[in-house]
């Protein structure tokens, strides 16, 4: 499959590794500061002879109207993924948008808008889903080993200091990224939205700002959340852990199971209980993690890259993006205003609550 990458900051070797993993056919990057792009060769991914294969570029459409690429990867600043989406699907390019997929529910359904006008594949990149851990979890709940679902929690504790914050400039801006609900959370928020059920009801959130005076957005938040089917959740996300990151947390509490995964990124099973089989035991189980971005990229990949050819939606598509950002601003605008906010939103954007006093 011939792929192309369109930015090469932070993220991007994940997006390199998983394309070159699944074999794809990697023709162009594509960043507007050079740097990054020789900084992402510098990775190793690639050897010197595949290197000079790709070709490289300042600006996107070029990129994308010169190569004509079959996937593309969109690994931009967040603030810019919903104008690259929008540029590459409407070329009937299928693509890779990395979370969150956009920064206002009003570009979300755009993309949405031509992803079904053009008939293209687009997936959203929430890698987590396909940890081992998640898919075990998932399996039991599609098995309906839990019953009714009482209540669920993710807990994302993590630490991102200064320095992070200050290698780039749209970090931690409302317009360009949003705080560590919006980055670091997200997601959290997906893997509990999409095993509570997906609908909600109601939302009741807190933000605040501790540590991280440098930056307009949050860096502490917390929620509960209200399911259509009565199930109850909590959310909690900072980056205030001192010195390095602790824990993701996944919990789902059920009639007849319950399940805790922790790890850094939901990665590992610390708690695994059901009454049809009090024998099934998988506590302990724990994927090797080289950091909190896990090792779900290649199957992601892989997954959209199959979608294509088979004609189907990827297993995390614009839909799953789509309501995970909408959970991420519902906690931002129930915290914005005092007051339990009602799913579904409609034109809700993180530059909404770019006039945020904290400590007031």
């Amino acid at each position: 499959m011939k792929y192309a990458l369109i930015g090469c900051g932070r993220i991007a070797p994940h997006h390199l590794t998983a394309a070159k993993n699944n074999g794809f056919d990697t023709v162009a990057v594509c960043d507007c500061d050079a740097e990054h792009i020789d900084i992402l060769f510098d990775t190793g991914i690639f050897d010197a002879d595949e290197i000079s294969r790709v070709h490289r570029y300042s600006d996107w459409k070029e990129m994308l109207d010169a190569e004509k690429p079959e996937l593309v990867s969109i690994a931009l600043p967040s603030g810019l993924h919903a104008a690259a989406a929008v540029d590459v699907i409407s070329r009937g390019i299928n693509c890779i948008i990395e979370k969150p997929m956009a920064m206002s529910l009003k570009d979300a359904d755009e993309i949405i808008r031509l992803t079904e006008k053009t008939g293209v594949t687009v997936g959203v990149c929430h890698q987590n889903r396909f940890n081992t851990a998640v898919q075990e979890m998932r399996a039991a709940l599609e098995a309906g080993r839990f019953g009714k679902i009482s209540n669920g929690a993710v807990t994302v504790r993590w630490h991102r200091g200064k320095e992070y914050y200050l290698q780039d400039n749209w970090r931690g801006k409302w317009a360009s990224d949003g705080g560590t609900l919006m980055n670091q959370c997200i997601h959290g928020f997906d893997l509990l939205r999409w095993m509570c059920g997906d609908e909600i009801d109601s939302v009741f959130g807190m933000t605040n700002n501790a540590f991280h005076p440098y930056i307009e957005a949050e860096d502490i938040g917390t929620a509960v959340v209200r399911f259509k089917n009565g199930a109850v959740a909590t959310l909690e996300g900072t980056v205030n852990v001192n010195g390095t990151d602790m824990e993701e947390h996944l919990t789902l509490i059920g009639e007849h199971g319950s399940v805790k995964l922790g790890g850094t990124c939901a990665n590992a099973i610390e708690h695994w209980s059901f009454d049809d089989d009090p024998d099934d035991n998988k506590d302990g189980f724990h994927e090797k993690v080289a950091n909190v971005y896990g090792n779900g990229h290649t199957s992601l990949f892989g997954d959209v890259a199959a979608a294509v050819k088979e004609g189907r939606a990827p297993y995390v598509d614009v839909h799953a993006g789509r309501r995970a950002l909408e959970l991420v601003l519902a906690v931002y605008k129930s915290s914005y205003e005092g007051v339990p906010v009602k799913l579904p939103l409609s034109d809700t954007a993180s530059v909404d609550f770019s006039d945020t006093v904290w400590g007031k």
